[in-house]
């Protein structure tokens, strides 16, 4: 059994921590971050609450199977690939479009992927480990 202190703080940190996962995850392009570690930091903030409760009820909270997101992961690092393949670029070459609110780019997209893969690879272990008890 955890503490209660554990516990407490494992709940006002859950959420802080995600939303830094995506703050350094947008935040990569232009200065030190990215996919890989925003992935690592959301990844973290899953397997805390983890140890704090239960593998069970952070795959609850998560409700999907990490292995799906790890998927979903590689399968848009991929696709990332492609726009530049209609410019005559060869694949994986940054390409960028400009919204009215934002620069979007085939990084950006490639980062995403990244961030989900790191995630569900890490959740997948730490749920398999935490499961074998």
């Amino acid at each position: 059994m955890t503490s209660l202190i554990f516990r407490t703080a494992t709940r006002y940190m859950f959420p802080p921590l995600l939303v830094f996962s995506v703050y350094v995850l947008l935040r990569g392009h232009h200065y030190p971050g990215g996919g890989f570690v925003g992935g690592l930091f959301a990844g973290s903030a899953f397997s805390l609450y983890a140890l704090a409760f239960s593998v069970g009820e952070a795959r609850g909270i998560l409700r999907v199977d990490p292995r799906d997101i790890t998927a979903a992961g590689l399968a848009i690092a991929l696709l990332s690939g492609i726009p530049p393949l209609f410019s005559d670029a060869e694949f994986l070459t940054g390409t960028w479009w400009a919204l009215p609110f934002m620069d979007l780019g085939t990084p950006l997209i490639f980062d995403l992927g990244v961030y989900f893969v790191v995630f569900g690879v890490l959740l997948t272990l730490v749920f398999s480990l935490g499961e074998e008890e």
